[in-house]
């Protein structure tokens, strides 16, 4: 099948008077088929409105080509295999090229796992909630930005703070049920560093909770659960927020001090996130959780959680010393005894 280029210096030729034996000769096609064009007006047509098609380039040989073989075996056997170690073992066994060609070739050849199925659930209204810690930036220092999010409704509650500790889990974690009216039955904790003792854990993996962070939410009246266990599947139903946060508020945003960076992030929550249309539940979260989820949420405390260490120290007792007599004497009496 001959080409559109053929076509076009076909009929260049032909304008320029050329017979057709010659241009056969010159374009490599039969007399025929230049009638047959002339006959079909194929040579009439707008030959500049069809595609341009390539024929594929033909591959280039080089030197890491007798040791592809090599390479599949390894990969099929190991997926994860390095291409630093795929280049030691072909350079071993006489691999005479660079490290970048191996390197382009792995990525396009390395086998890549199957991605897991995302179930994505919803649990009934009231139910969950998912508390994240994330790190933010400013000009006069780091700040902790605590968020909780509603697993039903998508509603947000976000502060930031100056730690992320215990104090501020505590302090923030009140402020979220204040704002939401009530409490979630469960909170599933991402970052869970701050409500763990250490790095040890119970039976079945479970994590060991902060024994006073087990006093705060029987206080509440909600379960605590780290993320981990399920982690793929809680992804799936709930937004990454602190992914949100950052940017839809955060960035190109100005702010002068801590209050004003908190002011600004409680009326983008009221004015952006959690009036805007969800793209999971097609709602606003705000419409969604004053309709199904504000009744189902259990009730406050009636007051804030009595802290272990917020006592204020019992007054030291004063303890009166004896008075003691001293009777003074001049130096020249030590001075005779001493003689």
């Amino acid at each position: 099948m001959y080409g559109r280029e053929t076509r076009v210096l076909l009929r260049h030729y032909l304008e320029q008077g050329l017979k057709k034996t010659e241009l056969a000769r010159r374009l490599g096609v039969s007399r025929r088929t230049i009638y047959h064009w002339l006959a079909k007006g194929q040579l009439d047509r707008d030959l500049d409105a069809e595609p341009v098609r390539y024929s594929p380039r033909p591959p280039v040989p080089t030197k890491l080509d007798p040791y592809k073989g090599i390479v599949a075996a390894r990969l099929e056997a190991f997926p994860e295999l390095t291409a630093q170690r795929l280049f030691e073992e072909i350079r071993a066994a006489g691999y005479p090229g660079g490290y970048t060609q191996l390197k382009e070739y792995v990525r396009k050849v390395r086998p890549q796992p199957p991605a897991d199925p995302v179930v994505r659930f919803e649990t009934p209204a009231g139910f969950q909630g998912q508390v994240d810690f994330g790190t933010f930036d400013l000009p006069w220092g780091r700040r902790y930005a605590l968020l909780v999010v509603l697993a039903y409704s998508r509603l947000l509650w976000l502060q930031f703070y100056r730690r992320q500790d215990m104090e501020t889990l505590i302090r923030g974690l009140e402020a979220a049920f204040a704002y939401f009216g009530g409490v979630p039955a469960e909170l599933l904790f991402d970052q869970m560093r701050a409500v763990v003792n250490d790095d040890r854990r119970g039976e079945g993996g479970s994590l060991i909770l902060n024994a006073e962070f087990l006093r705060f939410a029987e206080h509440w009246g909600f379960r605590p659960r780290a993320c981990r266990p399920y982690r793929a599947r809680t992804k799936g139903k709930i937004e990454r927020p602190i992914r949100y946060c950052r940017q839809s508020f955060f960035y190109a945003r100005e702010f002068v001090s801590d209050d004003d960076l908190n002011a600004q992030a409680l009326r983008w929550l009221e004015e952006v996130a959690n009036v805007r249309r969800h793209r999971t539940t097609g709602e606003s979260p705000r419409a969604r959780f004053e309709r199904d989820e504000r009744a189902q949420l259990r009730p406050l405390a009636p007051r804030p959680f009595p802290r272990l260490g917020a006592a204020a120290p019992l007054p030291r007792k004063r303890t009166t010393l004896p008075h003691v007599e001293v009777e003074r004497r001049p130096l020249s009496v030590y001075a005779g005894v001493v003689r």
